[in-house]
């Protein structure tokens, strides 16, 4: 089985794809201490849980946070006898080249979540990845990225909105039931949720203006249900896009020898 593993600022993410099917999908804080012994605990607990026997055999790694891969690295040597693809590494394959300027890397979640779209949604496309930061993917016809939009982030907007000014609170976002709050919460909700939706429509509007050709845009990511009711934001929704696009980039290298 196929250990695929999705390490992003927040959040990192274990799925296990068995050739068929993924069978289960498994989150955790990221934690650069967290060592690889930790990790195979946590893990293969839950796989107990869930009665998944702990057959893993290959180890795919997309990392946004370069100090957590050294343990993720160690996790799938030790435990798994594998040596992982990490994306973004010269090692490991792409189906389609970035082109982008020369000397700039690309963030090894948009490569993957690029390889997913592409296998799935053809080109021509705009993945909107609603994480730490809120990342604008464009995906060519041949399924290249081609470069995007990098805007902060929906809590991160929200927790600097209440760290730097002292009588905001806290507040979740969800979608107000009123553009005109009557009261400090509904209006920093509002204003989370309605700067989001006109962010999201412009940015993919100017995107679309500049590509001069249709295309559909894609959403990702745990809040991008959120922003897509009541409003006609996406094309689809696809809330393991960046798992789905791991299992493409591990197939791919398979099927080149590569691994």
């Amino acid at each position: 089985m196929l250990l695929a593993i999705d390490c992003g600022n927040t959040n990192t993410v274990f799925s296990i794809w068995d050739g068929e099917q993924f069978l289960c999908t498994l989150r955790t804080a990221t934690d650069h201490q967290r060592t690889a012994d930790q990790y195979f605990v946590w893990l293969s607990a839950l796989l107990n849980h869930h009665k998944i026997p702990l057959d893993i055999h290959a180890v795919i790694i997309s990392s946004t946070v370069p100090r957590v891969v050294f343990n993720l690295r160690v996790l799938a040597d030790r435990y798994f006898n594998s040596r992982p693809l990490v994306v973004g590494k010269p090692e490991c394959l792409l189906p389609c080249q970035p082109r982008v300027d020369e000397g700039t890397q690309v963030g090894p979640d948009r490569l993957v979540n690029t390889a997913g779209a592409f296998d799935k949604y053809g080109g021509d496309l705009i993945v909107v990845d609603f994480g730490t930061a809120t990342t604008f993917d464009v995906v060519a016809e041949d399924g290249a990225y081609v470069g995007g939009v990098i805007a902060p982030g929906v809590n991160l907007s929200l927790q600097a909105l209440h760290e730097m000014a002292a009588a905001l609170p806290h507040v979740d976002v969800t979608k107000p039931q009123k553009v005109i709050g009557t009261n400090t919460v509904a209006c920093m909700q509002s204003g989370v949720f309605w700067g989001y939706v006109g962010l999201v429509r412009g940015i993919c509007d100017r995107i679309t203006g500049e590509y001069d050709r249709p295309m559909k845009i894609i959403a990702t990511g745990g809040l991008a249900p959120l922003f897509g009711q009541g409003d006609t934001l996406f094309d689809a929704f696809d809330e393991f896009l960046t798992i789905h696009g791991l299992r493409i980039i591990h197939e791919y290298n398979k099927d080149q020898g590569n691994i």
